[in-house]
């Protein structure tokens, strides 16, 4: 455990936004996580855990403490069909995807640097290029410091959605994610039905061909947060009744769509931001992507206010235009807890 001098959370959140917290401290093991939520000083006080910050808006300072996770471990076991990982959620996600590549683990190639640790993979249930981390996962184990209760979680039990889980609810308030278990078939099939993946050639493509070609993929299109603060994709790609998707596509003939279960269809959130010409558009110091409209920047020493009015403005936009109500992936974080774009 190593509590922080500097109580500053810019270096903290890839946004890089100006905030602070009342205290900021690393915790290595669970039994520091004990020690933090007993201590005298800041037992009353409201906790937040993070790890590399990367899908987080502070809108104000933080009156409490922020817990950066730096829990690790990484563990392979091995079934005739399976590779079972057991990883502290502290781990840094690109460089496990990238670990499991060097191994000749395949199954997370797709999800290749997707920034953030182990620990925020669960709560976003992350997914990119076709796949889903909710496929490879096969628990989730969790602490809740305060009373020193353990737990694991199914997969079944962690409730996965699109960008979706029971850690997004009030069930589990008060519990930090310690360890992730992955099941990962030895049995490999490419996924390459999404975007420029479908080029490869499926007979001969091997698991680092995908991950190089995702890797090449992203840092064409996305911004580096070190280079340019930002949270990656803002907004989910909302998912709206497949008779609206179906007069918008007869409007908008190019407009992307797809089957998103009974009823339903799932709109491309970055096309629609695109078509109300807000690539590029500025708020302040924070911008839109000029190549990739789903994300928000941190362009030139932007506030956060300057990125909530950006954040609305899209939202208006893409409302007015295509009667669609986009929701923000990233999540908002007021002085006592989470909060949201509407109630800024």
């Amino acid at each position: 455990m190593k509590w922080l001098s500097d109580v500053s959370l810019t270096p903290h959140h890839t946004f890089g936004l100006p905030a602070h917290a009342h205290a900021v401290v690393e915790a290595h093991s669970i039994a520091d996580l004990y020690a933090i939520w007993q201590h005298p000083d800041y037992a009353s006080l409201p906790k937040l855990v993070v790890g590399e910050g990367s899908n987080l808006l502070f809108c104000e300072d933080y009156a409490g403490v922020v817990v950066l996770n730096r829990l690790s471990g990484l563990e392979v076991e091995e079934t005739p069909h399976d590779y079972l990982l057991h990883v502290g959620a502290g781990q840094s996600w690109h460089q496990l995807v990238a670990w499991t590549i060097e191994q000749g683990i395949p199954g997370l190639e797709n999800l290749a640097l997707i920034p953030g640790c182990v620990g925020a993979a669960p709560i976003q249930n992350i997914g990119a290029y076709g796949v889903e981390f909710c496929e490879r996962c096969a628990y989730v184990d969790i602490v809740n410091p305060r009373t020193q209760e353990t737990r694991r979680l199914t997969r079944e039990a962690c409730q996965f959605g699109y960008r979706d889980s029971i850690f997004k609810t009030d069930a589990m308030t008060g519990w930090v994610i310690t360890q992730v278990g992955f099941r990962l078939a030895k049995a490999w099939q490419p996924v390459l039905k999404y975007g420029a993946l479908a080029d490869l050639n499926g007979e001969q493509v091997s698991a680092q061909t995908i991950f190089d070609a995702v890797c090449a993929i992203r840092q064409a299109k996305l911004p580096d947060p070190r280079e340019c603060g930002n949270a990656g994709s803002f907004f989910k790609n909302p998912v709206v009744d497949a008779q609206h998707a179906q007069t918008l596509q007869t409007r908008y003939p190019e407009m992307p769509m797809y089957p998103a279960g009974e009823g339903k269809a799932k709109l491309a959130a970055g096309w629609l931001i695109d078509q109300c010409g807000l690539k590029g558009a500025r708020q302040g110091g924070a911008r839109v992507h000029p190549k990739q409209a789903l994300v928000l920047t941190n362009a030139d020493h932007a506030t956060s206010e300057d990125v909530v009015q950006l954040a609305k403005r899209v939202v208006d936009e893409v409302q007015a235009r295509f009667g669609v109500t986009l929701h923000h992936e990233v999540r908002f974080m007021g002085a006592q807890g989470e909060t949201t774009l509407e109630a800024q």
